[in-house]
């Protein structure tokens, strides 16, 4: 499996994040050595890109797939792409507050930690759909691990189209999220501008 090593300060550096998106509350205070620096067209689409592909943790080829099922679906294709890297469960984890990070939801996903409507899923790139719950297994509830989580995401607030009961480690998906909704600073347009060059 490839893992991306790079520093996440780093990166969010270099690609001009807040890291507060990745749900990390550390600051940066080095400025990027192409500061200032002007980019081209292309260098700009790029760009956006690649911080749609940190935020969510998502590799390369499986970007592209997602490119290609939101071109196929109705509507804005860019909107559809946001959209649905928005549904991964991992995702669904972190915003609603049993993880600290992307990062983090996913370790929880890939051991086994997660059901959804009952059935242990292990897949992070697993799309939910309105009506899904999602909730940590009962065996995993009392480990001192997500009684610390609970402490570092209290004072996070869940996305409107999620409810999230933290006292039962547990939430609802009421329904998708639309564009509006997603609070990630991503131009989606220009990866749009990009795939179809």
């Amino acid at each position: 499996m490839a893992i991306n090593r790079v520093p996440v300060l780093k990166r969010c550096r270099s690609l001009g994040l807040d890291p507060i998106y990745l749900g990390i509350d550390k600051k940066s205070n080095r400025q990027s050595s192409r500061a200032g620096k002007k980019m081209s067209e292309y260098g700009i689409q790029l760009r956006e890109k690649q911080k749609a592909k940190f935020i969510y943790g998502v590799l390369e080829k499986p970007f592209r797939n997602y490119y290609k099922k939101a071109e196929k679906m109705q509507g804005m294709t860019g909107e559809n792409l946001m959209i649905l890297l928005e549904s991964r469960l991992d995702n669904v984890v972190f915003r609603l507050g049993l993880a600290r990070t992307r990062k983090e939801a996913r370790q929880i996903v890939d051991h086994k930690h997660v059901l959804v409507n009952g059935k242990c899923v292990n897949i992070p790139s697993y799309l939910i759909k309105a009506g899904d719950v999602i909730e940590i297994r009962e065996k995993s509830k009392d480990s001192q691990r997500y009684k610390d989580i609970l402490e570092a995401t209290n004072g996070r607030i869940s996305p409107e189209w999620l409810d999230a009961d933290k006292e039962n480690l547990k939430g609802s998906v009421k329904a998708l999220p639309t564009r509006e909704v997603i609070d990630v600073p991503v131009d989606e347009m220009l990866i749009v501008e990009l795939y179809s060059k």
